[in-house]
């Protein structure tokens, strides 16, 4: 009886270990879906026709505003960051700061991030003055879409 008993608790702890494992990888994936909440992410006509030409501006090989191809355009505050593509670069996701009402390039990142980046992406957008949301958003945007 004592050595069922024993297998018993074995059985129990490892059930327990994985019921754990599965309500924290429930916990980040739920907070993975919420790191962008309260960030404009959207990708409108007006917000395309606003950051195409600041894009342009920003790169060193001019290209036609239209050719830009936006995934994601987050803002928060007077940061934002646009999720870019153009015909002269790789994607990124270039930087801006609003000075007195006229945004103004900060810095780009451009690469590939894996998912257990995202707390060095964070300090990365934070560094240049960019708020806690918006580097949250951006690790989140660059590390999750494929």
């Amino acid at each position: 009886m004592s050595e069922f008993s024993g297998l018993v608790r074995r059985h129990a702890k490892i059930v327990m270990v994985g019921l754990a494992g599965l309500g924290m990888a429930l916990t980040s994936a739920f907070a993975a879906n919420n790191a962008c909440d309260g960030i404009k992410v959207e990708v409108t006509k007006a917000r395309k026709q606003e950051y195409a030409p600041l894009v342009v501006s920003a790169m060193t090989n001019k290209f036609k505003p239209a050719q830009a191809k936006f995934f994601t355009i987050m803002e928060s505050g007077t940061w934002s960051a646009a999720y870019v593509s153009t015909p002269v670069s790789d994607d990124g996701v270039m930087f801006f700061q609003t000075v007195d009402g006229k945004k103004q390039f900060r810095d780009v990142w451009g690469g590939y991030a894996e998912p257990s980046e995202k707390p060095e992406l964070v300090s990365w957008a934070k560094k240049l003055g960019a708020p806690q949301d918006l580097a949250k958003c951006f690790a989140e945007e660059v590390t999750e879409r494929r």
